[in-house]
């Protein structure tokens, strides 16, 4: 893999909340933070002071994040000379997206991808206008690593591709909305593919949504963003259809 994700991204899910931000959204923040892998296993997480100053809130509101985070397997606190709480990242559970996968219905799943592709598209647009040559750079090598994933690997190189798209858009809001989709049941659409037609699509679209950003071709990234999100919601039809045995 091509190392640590952007700045860009892992500050947009360390910036302050709004006056309405609670322990619940913290915990949500770096949760989503370590299912995405902005922050890696065994990582140690800024003091509670430090967290409670970058999200702008009473470090008592962070130590309850923190508590519901233990509790959920996501940290352990270690005591003593250099403790502190370290990151514990979950194992990617793919039964549990192949159920949500037959759960849903058609039109919850065209919803769902709707939703990511405007999403996606807007990202991908912006990070044409405004992305640095550092930006183009990660895409770059997050297009490599999509190039040279195979099985479960796929699936989270397809995330962070898609997430240094939305950070070199320089929105933070559009970053921790993708995380936010990603997070939910917009995962869905970065399952581990089961079809080697299905991987190639993606690797050339990975390509052509780097070369457009690249070249500054707003409407072509987007567009071509918008396509490769739709095309995998095709795909997600058909395995659902085949979940359910029709």
């Amino acid at each position: 893999m091509h190392g640590p994700m952007s700045p860009g991204a892992r500050s947009a899910l360390f910036a302050p909340l709004d006056q309405t931000g609670r322990a619940e959204t913290v915990a949500a923040r770096l949760a989503d933070a370590i299912t995405l892998g902005l922050l890696a296993d065994a990582e140690q997480l800024p003091s509670e002071t430090e967290l409670a100053n970058r999200f702008g809130v009473a470090t008592v509101t962070v130590r309850e994040a923190l508590l519901a985070l233990r509790r959920r397997g996501l940290i352990e606190t270690r005591r003593g000379r250099g403790g502190g709480s370290f990151v514990r990242t979950p194992a990617r559970a793919g039964r549990g997206g192949f159920a949500l996968l037959r759960s849903v219905s058609l039109t919850e799943l065209r919803d769902i991808g709707d939703h990511y592709a405007a999403i996606a598209g807007s990202a991908a647009r912006l990070a044409a206008e405004r992305g640095s040559a550092d930006d183009i750079e990660r895409l770059e090598l997050a297009t490599e690593d999509l190039r040279a994933a195979t099985d479960t690997a796929i699936s989270r190189a397809e995330r962070l591709f898609h997430l240094e798209v939305a950070a070199a858009a320089q929105s933070p809001r559009l970053t921790r909305e993708e995380a936010r989709l990603q997070s939910g049941p917009g995962g869905l659409l970065w399952l581990p593919p089961d079809d080697p037609a299905a991987v190639a699509a993606a690797r050339a679209a990975h390509e052509d949504i780097t070369a457009a950003i690249a070249a500054a071709d707003g409407e072509t990234a987007r567009r071509r963003t918008e396509e490769h999100v739709l095309e995998t919601v095709g795909r997600l039809v058909d395995r659902h259809l085949a979940l359910l045995g029709r």
